[in-house]
């Protein structure tokens, strides 16, 4: 990376297939905390941020083991946060097995719906989000948190089992009054859900249906509760065929 002030914390949740062995050998530098127990998304990143946070950080990021980066991604994502005073910055996503074909350039939370999403996600990328917004969401796949915002708001939230703590994390962030930035000049590459399955697996969707619930009933409006049903309904099916077509087409 071209980005020269940054330290690599591996957190492994109970892995058993050699990870910690073949890091520390091949990767001498990189710190490794091994957990005993599979804490999950959210507990396994809180324990490499308090780490972090105790050896003074000023800026923590999340990366997914699941990704390939560009090699200016976080000098980018620094430069971003650092301009204009940003919370959460996050990166243009693209599909790893699909390089130029987007997964994520900005996120929405759309309450009357109770639905979060991607903008431009499976479009072809062609310079059309190559401007910096600010963001409803950022994809906790890859997310640069400033230490400030850690202190304010805390940590992810260990109550959701898997998904939506990442969104939970920037609402808490949005409402304290940091702004999140979507930075397209950060660029990576990601292999969509590997631990879930899949992208379009049973476990995912179900599991993000769980989490979005959850966060609706935290932050929603009362209002809001008069469409997230309706929505939630047309949202989870279109999901759920899609991943009954997926689980067919790989037969």
């Amino acid at each position: 990376m071209t980005h020269s002030n940054f330290k690599i914390l591996l957190v492994d949740n109970a892995s058993s297939d050699g990870t910690v062995e073949a890091v520390a050998r091949e990767f001498p530098t990189v710190s490794i905390v091994s957990n005993s127990t599979n804490l999950r998304f959210a507990g396994g990143n809180n324990v490499g941020i308090r780490i972090a946070m105790d050896r003074g950080a000023d800026f923590i990021l999340l990366l997914n083991n699941d990704t390939t980066v560009d090699p200016d991604f976080l000098t980018e994502l620094v430069a971003g946060a650092s301009a204009g005073s940003a919370g959460m910055t996050g990166p243009k996503i693209y599909f790893y097995d699909d390089p130029k074909r987007i997964w994520y350039a900005g996120g929405k939370i759309e309450w009357w719906k109770g639905w979060i999403s991607h903008i431009g996600v499976r479009e072809n990328d062609h310079g059309q989000y190559d401007n910096k917004i600010s963001t409803d969401y950022i994809s906790g796949c890859c997310v640069l948190v400033s230490r400030e915002v850690i202190e304010r708001v805390g940590v992810l939230d260990e109550a959701y089992f898997i998904y939506g703590e990442d969104a939970d994390w920037c609402v808490r962030a949005t409402r304290a009054g940091y702004p999140l930035l979507y930075a397209p000049t950060a660029k990576i590459w990601h292999k969509l859900s590997v631990s879930s399955g899949g992208h379009f697996s049973w476990c995912k969707n179900w599991n993000k249906l769980k989490s979005q619930l959850r966060l609706m009933g935290r932050y929603a409006r009362w209002y809001h509760w008069f469409t997230i049903p309706v929505w939630t309904v047309v949202n989870v099916g279109g999901g759920f065929v899609k991943a009954r077509m997926a689980i067919k087409g790989s037969n």
